[in-house]
């Protein structure tokens, strides 16, 4: 990965450049990392409980006229 630095007047970096093809490929991995982190929540929290979709599509129904 080349990256270039932006610097204030005191040599100080104050921006990172760096080309597309990388920054696209860091949204995506941390992106993917969002996704596992979420997951690993939703799993340390699930009561075991499911129900089908249609279930649930028939009481959405219901619910909202």
């Amino acid at each position: 990965m080349k990256t270039q630095f932006v610097t204030d007047n005191n040599g100080n970096k104050t921006a990172v450049l760096l080309p597309i093809k990388d920054y696209k490929k860091i949204l995506e991995e941390l992106e993917e990392l969002e996704d596992i982190r979420l997951f690993d929540k939703a799993k340390k929290n699930d009561d075991g409980k499911r129900i089908l979709l249609t279930d649930y599509m028939k009481n959405r129904k219901v619910k909202n006229g």
